[in-house]
């Protein structure tokens, strides 16, 4: 009898032990939820692309922040590449996000965050030395003072980033005079990009907003036709340099690298960098 005990204690023994290693084991080899999570493979970080205008202060701004970008060749190229999908965001003017993004714009779908990379002001740039800026300069202070800057302003709604213009007298240069070589040959002419509010193409093709504007005012004072050039921003400065263009009037932020390279304008308006997304 005391074998047969043996054998049946062995046996219960044994289908205990069966029982518990079909349930898992022991309690300390349990696995629970929580330790799955610790155990499960962590999510990789989403990159943010940025589609910005090659050459322009959208540019740097994404180089100073350390953003991975898209250098397109326009401002509206970079709106074009979140309208796609291309690019998850983009850094443009503000003055350009106002009349192009939101409810009855062009990108009624795309919206402007509250980032704000960057405070500027614009100027209009001639070749070095050059004896036009101080010309431009004194046709802005006689269009503030009648009025005319303010009413071309409030036109493409950019009258509330309009910087007050002084009275400014033209200095021509004793030699090499840029305005007296744009006078002889005609023609002024102006590097651009597509850029509402400031240069832009209406149905009929021609070239308006605040910048287009204020350089037909410049040419008429001068007694020329102004003629308007589309360029590759990143160029700007060889461009102004080989007289392919006279000017680079184009909602153009005054960098260090901007007025080091070239004779610049007065400040005349107020601008920042904001980035744009879907």
């Amino acid at each position: 009898m005391k074998n047969m005990k043996k054998v049946w204690a062995l046996l219960l023994a044994l289908a205990m032990t069966a029982s518990m290693a079909a349930c898992g084991g022991s309690g300390s080899d349990t696995q629970t939820p929580a330790d799955n999570a610790d155990n499960a493979a962590p999510e990789e970080e989403t990159t943010v692309v940025y589609a910005v205008e090659a050459g322009s202060a959208g540019e740097a701004a994404a180089q100073e922040n350390g953003f991975e970008m898209n250098s397109v060749g326009s401002q509206a190229d970079a709106l074009m590449e979140v309208q796609a999908g291309t690019s998850d965001a983009a850094i443009i003017d503000s003055l350009m996000a106002g009349a192009m993004v939101g409810e009855g714009t062009s990108y009624p779908d795309l919206k402007v965050t509250d980032q704000k990379l960057t405070e500027e002001l614009y100027g209009v740039g001639c070749r070095k030395g050059s004896d036009l800026a101080s010309y431009i300069n004194m046709v802005f202070g006689e269009a503030y003072a009648d009025g005319s800057m303010q009413e071309i302003a409030t036109t493409y709604g950019v009258q509330e980033a309009l910087v007050e213009q002084a009275a400014s007298e033209f200095t021509a240069a004793e030699s090499d005079s840029d305005v007296a070589y744009i006078q002889d040959k005609g023609t002024l002419i102006i590097g651009i990009t597509d850029f509402e509010p400031m240069d832009y193409q209406n149905d009929s093709g021609e070239w308006i907003g605040f910048d287009a504007d204020m350089a037909k005012l410049v040419a008429e004072k001068l007694g020329v036709e102004a003629q308007f050039i589309v360029i590759d921003w990143d160029s700007k400065i060889m461009e102004l340099d080989s007289k392919n263009i006279d000017v680079v009037w184009n909602g153009m932020t005054l960098t260090d690298a901007v007025l080091e390279a070239m004779e610049c304008t007065n400040a005349y308006c107020n601008n920042a960098q904001v980035v744009v997304t879907k």
